[in-house]
């Protein structure tokens, strides 16, 4: 009877484009890879021509490795396999142990050949595995919509085959594009913005502006749980909590109505901006969505970005709220994000706020305020706090 010997194959797409840049990214996926499922136990991480390999012979939790493999940026997809010698019996041995007690109503075999010299092309090989599984179990094979994908990797020296294989999240893996520093603000938008920048290879700094004592600490609750979850794809992760209350006091007291919004964000673009070259950040990072609100129609950005010295990145531009709302369900922030709160963007907030500043009014508003003080003291009083995926056993 063929041993089973498990493994999860993990496959990367965009990080293969890389040329030159190749062996840099595939070294921080493999890193990825050991962080996420550090406190599974240890394991041999083998790369493999076009994949890489996580060897999981006789080790206890292959199916929570699988899962943890799964939401590793720069996976394109993974599936848990189990490895073989490279010749159809031995393929016809292990696939048997997999059919045993299985049912299902139709299935196809993807065989693929990581060499060309192999004595039998995929074509034949998908034929004669197909013509096995069809002897042992009553199904139908479906070329298009099966039940089951029987996946057949074909090195020189090892096979690898899975029932049925996952998407990765894709893109890039963490660390291999730099630092940004994301402005977090407990809703909805700004967790998927943070997330799509972790996507695209960045690790993302968490900067959230509080009005504490001034509303309840409850948006401070809600960054901490946002951070948290998001850890899940940066393991580890650093958040401001910035003290904003008294500097929107200043700003009531100097500032009409209608422009207070624009100028709070251009103090909170500042300050963020100020937090980030402590870490080496090189961009900023907001959830905000052309014409959203009124911070966010297109003469009020361009107001906003007037004081920054890093670029302002804006992930969820050109997305409408049920796509975002779609995507925070997705990742698991949505039901953190709606919930209840009292965050700094309800305090002092006029009913009718400007839509179209420039950012020559804003400036002009902005000469009543001692500015380089303000920002001084919310980075001053900024308290950091560290987060850690996974959570590891004293």
């Amino acid at each position: 009877m063929a041993r089973l010997r498990p493994v999860v194959v993990v496959h990367y797409h965009e990080i293969s484009l890389k040329r030159g840049n190749r062996p840099l990214f595939l070294r921080h996926l493999k890193r990825n890879l050991e962080r996420a499922t550090e406190d599974l136990g240890p394991f041999v991480v083998r790369q493999r021509p076009g994949r890489i390999v996580l060897d999981l012979e006789d080790h206890p939790k292959p199916d929570a490795v699988l899962e943890r493999a799964a939401t590793v940026c720069g996976v394109a997809g993974v599936a848990l396999a189990y490895r073989t010698s490279s010749t159809l019996e031995a393929m016809e041995a292990v696939l048997g142990r997999l059919l045993e007690g299985r049912r299902f109503g139709s299935f196809r075999i993807s065989a693929r050949r990581a060499f060309k010299t192999y004595p039998m092309t995929s074509v034949e090989l998908n034929r004669a595995l197909g013509a096995f599984v069809l002897a042992r179990v009553p199904t139908r094979v479906d070329l298009h919509h099966p039940e089951v994908e029987i996946v057949v990797e074909v090195l020189p020296d090892e096979t690898f085959i899975a029932l049925d294989r996952r998407p990765g999240p894709g893109g890039l893996p963490v660390g291999a594009s730099g630092t940004v520093a994301a402005l977090l603000s407990g809703g909805i938008d700004s967790p998927v913005a943070a997330w799509r920048m972790m996507k695209r290879g960045c690790r993302v700094l968490f900067v959230h502006f509080h009005s504490v004592p001034y509303l309840p600490a409850t948006s401070q609750a809600k960054a901490r749980a946002l951070v948290e979850r998001l850890s899940t794809w940066q393991y580890d992760s650093s958040l401001y909590l910035v003290p904003f209350g008294e500097i929107q006091r200043e700003i009531v007291l100097s500032v009409p109505g209608p422009a207070r919004v624009v100028v709070y964000r251009r103090f909170m673009v500042r300050i963020a901006e100020t937090l980030a070259r402590r870490h080496g950040a090189l961009a900023l990072v907001t959830g905000e969505s052309l014409g959203q609100v009124a911070s966010q129609t297109l003469e009020n950005i361009a107001a906003i970005d007037a004081v920054a010295t890093r670029p302002v990145f804006r992930p969820l531009i050109g997305m409408d709220k049920l796509e975002i709302t779609a995507e925070a369900r997705r990742l698991g922030t949505l039901e953190t994000s709606i919930e209840p709160d009292a965050d700094c963007c309800t305090l002092f907030t006029p009913r009718h706020p400007a839509t179209r500043m420039s950012a020559a009014e804003a400036g002009a508003l902005e000469e009543r305020l001692d500015v380089g003080r303000l920002v001084e003291a919310g980075a001053g009083q900024a308290v950091l706090e560290t987060f850690r995926f996974p959570v590891l056993a004293a």
